[in-house]
């Protein structure tokens, strides 16, 4: 006997406030369309013929005209797609972030007007015309390169994740955000293009034999400044100006930026204007006093490069809620600073039992990969988790083993196994267990 599927379920969105009255009110018609018999007498009138439905007026009607918008922009149906600021993060906008919308996302891109923003002294708007970044201490020749000169080195592109090391820092202690896009959104993945950092050094003609550490300095007002390994600098670094295809967005570095793959974001130094070679780390305000982890002894651990592997289911996830009893689709996003994703496995029990989950394709170093994998919720109490390994044998911990070994006080690195509770109701919730 041939098995009936079971019934797709339907997810409401997690209120973010952006839904007009308008929008509400069309939301609240389709959910009546979609109930009980009406649903049925829908599914008639679809197979008797479109003309049942008449003719919507976007068909009666010509359409805007080709480069009605010259810098193409989303539907304004999409419009609600956006960054947000968690409200009393920071006490000033200049030395804040706004998140990405993860549950709102597909793939493994992030567009660049979503790409979340994190400044430590407000925003520059530079002029690449009188842009300049300077490589200067233990090199040969020190160099002056305008934007037109870095351009004229072979480019190449390399898509990787940014994830700021504060990523999910708000639920150290307890659970303190309702929704993916404050618990996880510090998170962004592009192809970005540029030269790469080695050529640009070999061109100063660096020391090889004294050389052990980069440091790089951005052009904002905070004149942030970060430490790099000589080692890591010579890998896969990116003196980066390209996004997606076009240069970067300003809130991302415009003209130029660093691009360090699997490393915090703080380290991809934005407003790139200056790299230094020297013998030993700098230990600068941004790599002491901050993005550091403090330790349950009361010791300071610095310069914790590597994001290490991370996940996080995005639907269904915090603030949605599922309408109904049936089939949904579990999807998520899973990285590591350490290489590709190898396997994620997920649980609807809360880590009593799991199953391998789907990685769907492209699985690249060193940024997102994207996992599903189906479910056929019968309307009990369930607790989502996914847990990734990545290519070295690492495993996503628990929470509880996190603070095992970090405690409670830190504010960086978090990279624990996140829980969404589904009630019976089917609304969703940020949990801990």
């Amino acid at each position: 006997m041939t098995q009936v599927p079971p019934k797709p379920g339907r997810i409401v969105p997690a209120p973010e406030n952006f839904l007009s009255p308008m929008a509400k009110g069309r939301r609240r018609a389709l959910k009546t369309l979609l109930g009980g018999g009406a649903a049925a007498a829908a599914g008639t009138a679809l197979a008797a013929g479109e003309s049942a439905l008449g003719v919507p007026p976007w068909s009666k009607t010509l359409g805007k005209p080709v480069g009605a918008n010259p810098y193409g922009l989303p539907s304004e149906f999409e419009k609600h797609v956006i960054r947000r600021e968690s409200p009393g993060l920071t006490t000033t906008p200049q030395s804040s972030v706004v998140f990405t919308p993860l549950q709102n996302l597909f793939g493994i891109i992030t567009p660049n007007g979503l790409h979340f923003e994190r400044n430590h002294g407000g925003r520059p708007d530079i002029d690449p015309y009188q842009h300049r970044l300077m490589i200067n201490g233990l090199v040969r020749q020190p160099k002056i390169y305008t934007m037109n000169d870095l351009m004229r080195f072979p480019s190449v592109s390399r898509i990787h994740f940014v994830e700021c090391g504060a990523n999910s820092a708000m639920e150290w202690a307890n659970v303190s955000v309702p929704t993916v896009q404050y618990t996880h959104g510090m998170l962004s993945c592009a192809e970005w293009t540029g030269v790469m950092l080695s050529t640009l050094l070999d061109d100063c003609g660096f020391d090889k034999k004294k050389a052990k550490y980069i440091l790089a300095e951005g052009a904002d007002a905070a004149s942030l400044t970060r430490t790099l390994p000589i080692e890591m600098a010579l890998d896969d670094v990116l003196v980066a100006y390209g996004q997606n295809g076009e240069m970067i967005r300003p809130e991302n570095g415009y003209p130029l930026r660093l691009l360090v793959p699997g490393v915090q974001g703080v380290s991809s130094v934005k407003w790139l204007r200056r790299l230094e070679v020297g013998d030993q780390p700098w230990s600068h305000r941004e790599e002491s006093l901050h993005y550091s982890d403090l330790m349950p002894g009361g010791m300071s651990r610095q310069y914790t490069w590597i994001q290490e592997c991370k996940s996080v289911i995005t639907s269904p996830s915090g603030g949605q809620k599922l309408l109904d009893k049936g089939y949904y689709p579990i999807t998520g996003l899973a990285w590591s600073g350490r290489g590709r994703i190898k396997r994620v496995d997920v649980s609807t029990d809360g880590g009593r039992n799991w199953r391998t989950a789907e990685l769907q394709d492209p699985i690249l170093p060193k940024a997102l990969t994207r996992f599903r994998i189906d479910w056929n919720w019968n309307g009990e109490p369930a607790l989502l988790q996914s847990r990734a390994v990545d290519e070295t044998g690492y495993v996503q911990p628990k929470m509880r083993q996190l603070r095992e070994v970090r405690g409670t006080r830190s504010i960086y690195h978090n990279n624990a196994i996140q829980t969404w509770k589904v009630d019976p109701s089917g609304e969703v919730h940020n949990v801990q267990v």
